[in-house]
């Protein structure tokens, strides 16, 4: 046991067998726990955290803290004769080497309580992030004040919970606004998801605005909630809908795209970033050329809007759709971003409170938008949850988290590509093309689901299995289903390296029966 200064913390070093347990004293705050690797004695350490629950802040060279006492450091590859000796002087020198090291997956998975669990008798890793992302303690507590402290319904109430309650909800949508760069929080609605606010546009905008003949045009790599609503349209009003086949290395035919306008299109519903296939669209080069024809573009931005830079005056999108649970953020909200002009010309797509002006018995006259759109009570809580995602990843800085994620990505990439008999559907990662952290696959003759039963019962990881709301693009590449695997920026690649060993594992048990 021994007390050393580490840049101005005291610290006590125990060491046994495997484990070092290294408490941090320091006059005003206590050391959080974090999660560090270092290269010496070719291994790593895992420091764990026994108090997950509460959030640190990224440190650089210095270690920066503020509660739990307690880390512990396992090196299992240790002999039991070793022993520790510690000075300020290589506590620098180790803080110059490997601190700075540290990868934003590590120094924001204690954010995430839920990560720091085991599942049938393994460690969690969470790889399932296209499809819902996991919540920081600043959102759930978020949450939890509003219930607790103000819960009151918003809008026309003059009491002090109601005005406050108001105050948080409307600034949670002039944070969305900021987030995407829009022109007006005005030009944000908040809906239950992403796909209502898509037949949001479709119900308000296309029915009011399409006719017999008039063309849409979609790629076959669509979500269903992309593809659904449109098709409902077409059927009422005789638009017809044409499709955009996949091309080279397994992504939309922008060529064939281009070759689609004419002076019928009026719309093109379009993804920023495939689901299944991780793919990226030039989305400011598809508005380009869809306003020089006179049509709209809606943009389905739910797999970009988490994880990258979204600017939809940059972008010039006419609508932009996303979701706050794929984003740190509840689920049971999402939000509709529309140019204003747009917004203000289109009829209401559901009635009752609080969308209207006035109310006669013989008619009604409507709000101006976004409360036009909001029909009755909305999901308060959520939309306050929401706007603490998005401080959360806004003080992260949402470059970093891309530029971590392109690393993750091609980690990923290049590895998954290594076990035999794989098929990995999307680009392959180059210079000049980018890939989403994400990887769909299938594996010889295993069937997704057989992969992804077994990766959770026996290793603990969390993948999806099945056709990912994508049906239509999956019978493009010819087969039914694919098991897909999806990171966040607090994936680390230890995590990655976790899953390969698994999903090999995993293969070989199978092709044992062969």
């Amino acid at each position: 046991m021994k007390w050393n200064d580490w840049y101005g913390h005291r610290y006590q070093i125990h060491y046994s067998k495997a484990f070092w347990i290294l408490k941090f004293r320091e006059p005003q705050r206590m050391m959080e726990g974090m999660v560090l690797k270092s290269p010496s004695f070719h291994s790593q350490f895992h420091f764990q955290f026994m108090n997950p629950n509460r959030c640190i802040s990224c440190f650089s060279s210095t270690l920066r803290a503020s509660s739990s006492p307690l880390l512990r450091f396992r090196n299992p590859r240790l002999p039991s004769h070793f022993s520790v000796s510690a000075s300020a002087s290589t506590a620098k020198e180790t803080d110059s080497l490997h601190l700075n090291s540290l990868s934003l997956g590590h120094t924001t998975r204690p954010d995430f309580p839920i990560l720091h669990q085991e599942v049938n008798g393994s460690k969690l890793v969470y790889l399932d992030n296209a499809a819902t992302s996991q919540k920081p303690i600043s959102v759930l507590n978020a949450l939890q004040n509003y219930y607790q402290a103000y819960n009151s319904n918003v809008h026309r109430g003059i009491h002090f919970l109601s005005a406050k309650a108001t105050d948080e909800y409307e600034r949670a949508r002039k944070k969305v606004a900021s987030f995407i760069n829009a022109g007006d929080a005005k030009e944000i609605v908040f809906t239950r998801n992403a796909t209502e606010a898509i037949n949001l546009v479709a119900y308000s905008w296309g029915l009011a605005n399409l006719k017999s003949g008039d063309e849409i045009i979609l790629t076959v790599a669509e979500h269903h909630s992309a593809i659904v609503p449109w098709q409902l349209v077409a059927e009422r009003t005789g638009a017809v809908l044409k499709f955009v086949n996949l091309g080279e290395h397994d992504v939309p035919n922008l060529k064939d795209l281009k070759e689609m306008f004419s002076t019928k299109t009026k719309l093109v519903v379009t993804h920023h970033v495939s689901n299944v296939l991780a793919s990226v669209l030039p989305i400011g080069e598809i508005v380009g050329l869809a306003h020089r024809f006179g049509a709209k573009v809606l943009v389905d931005a739910c797999q970009s809007v988490p994880h990258m830079v979204v600017d939809v005056q940059a972008l010039d999108a006419d609508f932009l759709v996303a979701s706050s649970h794929k984003m740190c953020g509840p689920t049971g909200i999402g939000f509709l971003y529309g140019k204003i002009d747009l917004l203000s010309a289109m009829p209401p797509f559901l009635g009752g409170g609080e969308m209207i002006s006035d109310v006669f018995l013989d008619h009604s006259t409507f709000a101006q938008p976004p409360s036009r759109f909001e029909a009755g009570t909305p999901a308060i809580g959520e939309a306050i949850g929401l706007g603490a995602a998005i401080d959360y990843l806004s003080g992260i800085g949402m470059q970093k988290i891309h530029s971590y994620e392109e690393e993750l990505a091609n980690y990923l990439y290049e590895n998954l590509r290594a076990v035999p008999n794989i098929r990995i559907y999307g680009p392959a990662p180059t210079a000049h093309v980018q890939r989403a952290a994400l990887c769909s696959f299938n594996i010889g003759d295993i069937h997704p689901t057989d992969i992804a039963t077994f990766l959770d019962q026996q290793h603990g990881v969390a993948i999806r299995s099945g056709h990912h709301c994508a049906q239509p693009l999956h019978r493009a590449l010819g087969v039914s289903s694919s098991a897909r695997v999806s990171l966040y920026f607090y994936n680390t690649k230890e995590d990655v390296d976790y899953f390969i060993q698994a999903l090999n594992d995993t293969v070989s048990f199978f092709d044992s029966f062969k």
